[in-house]
């Protein structure tokens, strides 16, 4: 098979693993994040097995009184299964077997990955892994220290840039003084703004036609919103700073939870004084959730349903699995400040700082609807709920037009920068060229 290749890299010689089980993209230290993952859900499908047997014996025993008490495990926090019980010694001797082998794996596994001679170039597949990993548990990746966890970068070509600038003279020669900064998406990466038109993806055309250089953010979509925008103010503030030209205009172009983390980083550089904001000339969202997505409010619903019913109770820890970065999504979180003091798995109204677009900045949404124009008697119920729910099928019209019921968080887009792609999905918004045309009437105007 063709030797992996990173897209602007070098090839490099892919591991054999025995029997070809595993895909020869992987890396050493991806399978040892993928162990360690495999061990902690383990543990954690056992300690849920646990809890399910021991909320079944409390409810059994409940009737009985004190009798019942005596065959339960009543130690604050327990699971309600007794330790030194048949039952509990099965449970923990599959905690302690995990538990070792794991720790054999993960110790094996870290000397081979300290052992290779050079990193070895990544492939769009392991790209796609690691972003989709990272989007649904990121911010646990980062908390275990675990080798799949995505530090944030400015790449080109998925390679990251230096932000030096002798390397970023050698990197982007004849650099334009015109930056176009391209922010993905939950569970994705900046490999996916390209596209396999002849023309290129948004990035490549609008260079041509504004004379702009597009770099790519590439950064952990599991984290906070709030986390991920003082981390790119700090990025920007670096790269403006390393730049060999100076910079006279930046423009960000966002996909769906990147407007988010665009958004943040622009109030939290605003806030710490950084000096990029004032070369800040437009800020696009392409389907942007400004107050949430409905999927994340629905997964919120139904861990309450569960956590309602004390046999149900353990598997809302299943939903719970999902990241900071998903839980921000519902109504759209952009400063710590609005997850800071509440739980993120609680229920409860929008409690958000409202955060109004950046002053003096041209500002620009794209919104989509899977609805196709059409007539009869159905097409105001339909357009209604695309207006609420429906959208590009994961943000509604509203949310990504900056529309709330409370006036006071409402975002105000001007009319004329306002588009609605219709029948075009969350998804066709990084390559449909109508887009591309919208984006550059508006850009280049």
């Amino acid at each position: 098979m063709p030797t992996p290749q990173q897209p602007g890299g070098a090839p490099s010689s892919p591991p054999s693993f025995p029997g070809g089980l595993l895909p020869t993209w992987l890396h050493v230290s991806d399978i040892q994040g993928l162990a360690q993952l495999a061990t902690q859900t383990t543990l954690g499908v056992t300690g849920l097995a646990e809890s399910v047997q021991g909320n079944v014996y409390k409810a059994v025993a409940a009737p009985f009184g004190p009798l019942g008490a005596k065959f339960i495990d009543r130690m604050p926090g327990g699971s309600g299964v007794r330790p030194l019980g048949i039952t509990g010694l099965v449970y923990g001797g599959i905690k302690g077997v995990t538990r070792l082998a794991g720790g054999a794996a993960n110790a094996l596994l870290s000397r081979a990955a300290a052992r290779q001679d050079s990193p070895r170039a990544s492939t769009p597949q392991r790209e796609a892994m690691l972003s989709a990993l990272n989007g649904v548990l990121g911010d646990h990746l980062q908390e275990t220290a675990n080798p799949l966890a995505i530090s944030m970068q400015l790449r080109v070509g998925g390679r990251p840039l230096l932000l030096e600038p002798q390397a970023l003279a050698e990197r982007l020669p004849g650099a334009a003084g015109k930056l176009l900064v391209m922010l993905h998406g939950l569970c994705m990466n900046d490999l996916q703004w390209n596209s396999d038109a002849a023309a290129g993806g948004h990035g490549e055309q609008l260079a041509r036609e504004l004379g702009c250089t597009p770099v790519y953010l590439h950064y952990n979509t599991g984290l906070h919103t709030s986390a991920n925008g003082e981390q790119l103010a700090g990025l920007l503030q670096q790269l403006v700073k390393a730049r060999p030209q100076p910079v006279q205009e930046i423009t960000l172009l966002a996909h769906s939870m990147g407007g988010l983390v665009a958004r943040s980083a622009c109030h939290q550089a605003a806030a710490a004084g950084y000096s990029w904001p004032a070369q800040l000339k437009a800020l696009v969202f392409l389907g942007t959730p400004h107050h949430g997505a409905p999927l994340e409010r629905l997964g919120s619903w139904v861990d309450g349903v569960l956590g309602g019913n004390i046999v149900t109770r353990p598997f809302a820890r299943i939903g719970q699995v999902r990241s900071a970065g998903i839980t921000d999504l519902r109504h759209g979180n952009l400063l710590q400040a609005d997850w800071h003091d509440v739980g993120r798995f609680e229920r409860g109204p929008d409690a958000r700082q409202p955060v109004p677009l950046p002053a003096g900045v041209a500002c620009y949404t794209v919104a989509a609807t899977t609805l196709a124009p059409g007539k009869g008697a159905m097409v105001a119920v339909k357009e209604a709920l695309a207006r609420k729910m429906v959208g590009d099928g994961l943000v509604s019209l509203e949310s990504a037009l900056g529309v709330h019921a409370e006036p006071g968080r409402c975002l105000a887009f001007p009319p004329e920068n306002q588009w609605i792609a219709q029948g075009m999905n969350h998804m066709e918004l990084l390559r449909r060229p109508e887009v591309t045309r919208q984006l550059g009437r508006w850009l280049g105007a």
